[in-house]
């Protein structure tokens, strides 16, 4: 069942999202060099708590896994493309690092990711990583009530297409704000005019996630992804809102 936010609610995500901007702005800037991902999840965690928030990643357990989760943030290293725990591994030249966060302020919650380079990367690494970000942009365009699902991974679809990069099979955007997940499902991939229609107080996290090969994704014991082939991937995500202005970036 979606669930529909106020626009006192949304107003209230906004709040949320502010910190969650913040605090992904911080682990972007620390992100360097010999820098370790233990290091960047203790830094978010003081940040989030200093700001009088939660953070939503702590000690979620969603249906299925075999435990909560232990960390703050989700750290991503080259063919992980989510749920990476953060641990004492430090950053190399060349690393392409997903950061993954998740705030919850006056009980609303949002959920935002980027993917950065780590020194120098190649000019695959770069396109990747562009192609991702891009992919974002124009799902987010198609968030607009009367819409449908189906346009935005349309839109994801088209530009992972056009950057000659792969959508990796079984990860998803969803709905969000009362609860890290909910309903609905969004696709990375679809066919435009199709799917639920968007309406009105719909909060949902879009976030595309591709690979430079293979479509395949690895389950490992860790709750973590990678890529079949061990090829790079790329993760962004924002929680947006639809709204009868149009969609408003929660996480921006």
């Amino acid at each position: 069942m979606i669930r529909l936010k106020t626009e006192k609610q949304i107003q209230g995500l906004k709040e949320s999202g502010a910190i969650a901007s913040e605090v992904l702005r911080k682990l972007k800037k620390a992100a360097k060099v010999g820098v370790s991902l233990k290091f960047l999840d203790e830094l978010a965690r003081t940040a989030i708590l200093e700001r009088g928030a939660k953070p939503a990643f702590l000690g979620y357990r969603p249906e299925g896994a075999d435990k909560p989760y232990p960390a703050t943030i989700c750290a991503s290293i080259n063919d992980v493309i989510v749920h990476g725990i953060p641990d004492s591994y430090k950053l190399l030249d060349g690393d392409i690092v997903s950061l993954d966060i998740g705030v919850e302020y006056k009980g609303l919650i949002v959920d935002t990711a980027t993917t950065i380079g780590i020194g120098k990367l190649d000019k695959d690494s770069h396109r990747l990583i562009r192609a991702t970000k891009m992919a974002l942009e124009r799902g987010i365009k198609q968030a607009q009530a009367g819409k449908r699902l189906g346009d935005i991974g349309a839109a994801i679809e088209g530009t992972a297409k056009r950057y000659k990069v792969k959508i990796v099979e079984g990860l998803t955007g969803h709905g969000v704000g009362f609860e890290l997940h909910e309903d609905p499902v969004v696709l990375n991939y679809g066919r435009a005019n199709s799917g639920i229609k968007l309406e009105e107080g719909m909060v949902i996290a879009i976030e595309p996630m591709f690979s430079l090969g293979s479509t395949r994704t690895v389950y490992q014991k860790n709750g973590s992804f990678r890529t079949a082939d061990e090829s790079p991937s790329a993760h962004f995500e924002h929680t947006i809102a639809i709204t009868k202005d149009g969609p408003i970036v929660l996480t921006k």
